[in-house]
C-alpha cells in the first residue's frame, strides 16, 4: 500500500487550488474580477439576475468556476447544462416532495453525515462500501423505478434511483453546508467564507473484487452525474481498508473523476489511518472504528456536534434534526435561519419548523473578509498531475485495467459479461 500523500496546494493557470483558495472571502484579485465576468455573461444568457434576491448566490458561481478552472467559457458550459437539467428533473419539487421513507432508504446506501465536521468546519461524511452488496443495489434499483418517490416531473432519461440519489446532494447542499457554515468557532469564519464542500471517509474493507466489478457501473453512473451537476462540493476523500486488489480497482475508479479532485483522495494503510485523521479531524470527531471517540456507526442519525447544538434552539417539541430532506431559510428579517422539515408522509406533504440558528455568515463579512484574513502569496507553479502523482503510484494502466475488467467480467458473468465489458 503506497504512503498517504500530503495534500498540498497547487496552481493551475495561475488560481490556486485549495480550501479556502477560490473562494468567498479569500478571492484574489483576478479571481474577483472573473466571478463578475462570469456573472454579466450570464445574465447576458439570461441564466443569472442580481436581485435582490440574486437567483443564484456567490458560492454556487464560484463552485462552477473552480471546477472549469476559471474559465468562464467552459463554466458558463457546465453551468448552463446543470440548470437545464435541474430545471428538466425539477429537482427543487423532488427535494421537496420526495417520500421521507423513500428518501431514508436512499440514504442507508450513500455517504452519511456524522454529524460533525472536519478541523475546518467542513460536514465528514462516513461511506462504508461493504453495505452495497449486488442483492440490496439491486432491490433499491427495482423499488425505486416502480414508483415516483415524488411529484416531480423527470426528463425519462435519468433514473428515478439516481434522481433520489440527487436529493441527498440537494441536502448536503441546502442544509448540512449551511448549518456548517454559520458556525462561528470555524477557521475563515471572520472572513465569512461559506462552507461549500464535504469531507469523506470511504472504507472499503471486506468488499472482494467481484463485489466492486458488481457496483462499478451503479457507483460509476452516479459519479459522472454528481461531478457534473454539483461541481466542487467534495473536499478531501480518505480511503481506508483498501485490499491488496485495489490497484485494479483505483484504475477504473481514476476516470470517473476529474485531476482536481483525484489530488483531493488519500488511500491510507492500517498504520496512517489514526494519524491521518487525526491531522485533518479533531479525534473527537473521528468515528471510534477509525481510531477516534466519536459513538458513530454506518446507518446511524448525525451524532450532532456539541457546538452545533449549542447555536440550535428548537421548536416545535423538536430536540433533533427529523428524518428525510430539510433546508434552511431566513426568518426574523434575515437575523436568523429556520430549519425546514420537508417531503412526504403517507402521501401528505410535510412543511414543518424545527429550530433556527443565528445568522453569522453575512454578505458585510465578505466584503470585509480581505482585511480580516491575510492571504498567504500563491504557491509554486505545478500542474495538476504533479498533486496526483502520489496517488498515481496505486494506479494501473489503461490497457492493464481494461484486461483486469475483462477477467472479473468473464468471472461475474461468463463470456457475454466480459464481451459487453469491451
Amino acid at each position: 500500500m503506497a504512503e498517504a500523500q500530503a495534500q498540498k496546494i497547487v496552481s493551475v493557470g495561475g488560481h490556486d487550488i485549495g480550501y479556502p483558495r477560490g473562494h468567498l472571502g479569500c478571492l484574489m484579485p483576478k479571481e474577483e474580477n472573473t466571478l463578475e465576468s462570469f456573472k454579466v455573461f450570464l445574465e447576458e444568457k439570461g441564466l443569472y439576475t442580481r436581485g435582490p434576491p440574486a437567483s443564484h448566490d456567490d458560492q454556487t458561481l464560484l463552485r462552477f468556476l473552480r471546477a472549469r478552472r476559471w474559465i468562464v467559457q467552459d463554466a458558463y458550459g457546465q453551468f448552463k447544462d446543470t440548470e437545464e437539467w435541474r430545471q428538466k428533473n425539477q429537482l427543487e419539487v423532488l427535494y421537496d416532495t420526495i417520500d421521507v421513507e423513500a428518501y431514508e432508504q436512499t440514504r442507508r446506501l450513500y455517504p452519511q453525515w456524522t454529524g460533525r465536521r472536519d478541523r475546518r468546519g467542513i460536514p465528514l461524511y462516513l461511506f462504508q462500501i461493504r453495505h452495497l452488496d449486488s442483492k440490496t443495489v439491486a432491490a433499491y434499483e427495482k423499488s425505486a423505478e416502480a414508483v415516483s418517490a415524488s411529484k416531480a416531473e423527470t426528463d425519462g432519461s435519468t433514473p428515478q434511483r439516481l434522481l433520489r440519489l440527487f436529493a441527498l446532494y440537494e441536502n448536503l447542499t441546502r442544509f448540512a453546508q449551511p448549518l456548517c457554515s454559520e458556525m462561528t468557532d470555524r477557521e475563515h469564519a471572520r472572513a465569512g467564507t461559506p462552507i461549500t464542500l464535504s469531507t469523506n471517509i470511504v472504507d472499503v474493507s471486506q468488499v472482494s473484487l467481484r463485489m466492486f466489478w458488481n457496483l462499478k457501473a451503479h457507483m460509476q453512473a452516479a459519479s459522472t452525474l454528481a461531478t457534473a451537476h454539483y461541481p466542487e462540493t467534495l473536499d478531501r476523500i480518505f480511503i481506508i481498508g483498501a485490499p491488496y486488489f485495489f490497484s485494479t480497482v483505483w484504475g477504473w475508479i481514476k476516470r470517473w473523476f476529474d485531476p482536481i479532485t483525484v489530488s483531493k483522495i488519500f488511500i491510507l494503510g492500517p498504520a496512517e489511518v489514526k494519524a491521518t485523521l487525526e491531522e485533518f479531524v479533531e479525534p473527537r470527531n473521528i468515528p471510534r472504528a477509525y481510531g477516534g471517540e466519536l459513538e458513530f456507526e454506518f446507518f446511524d442519525r448525525p451524532n450532532l456536534d456539541p457546538r452545533i447544538r449549542e447555536a440550535v434552539t428548537w421548536e416545535n417539541g423538536f430536540t433533533d434534526f427529523p428524518e428525510g430532506p430539510a433546508y434552511w431559510v431566513p426568518v426574523d428579517g434575515g437575523k436568523r435561519l429556520a430549519c425546514m422539515a420537508v417531503g412526504s408522509v403517507g402521501g401528505e406533504h410535510r412543511r414543518e419548523r424545527v429550530c433556527t440558528i443565528p445568522v453569522a455568515f453575512t454578505k458585510e463579512a465578505v466584503v470585509a473578509a480581505p482585511t480580516e484574513t491575510a492571504v498567504p502569496a500563491p504557491a509554486e507553479d505545478a500542474t495538476v498531475q504533479a498533486a496526483v502523482e502520489g496517488v498515481a503510484k496505486l494506479s494501473v494502466g489503461d490497457k492493464v485495467a481494461d484486461e483486469m475488467e475483462e477477467k472479473v467480467a468473464a468471472e461475474a458473468g461468463g463470456p457475454q459479461a466480459a464481451t459487453a465489458a469491451t
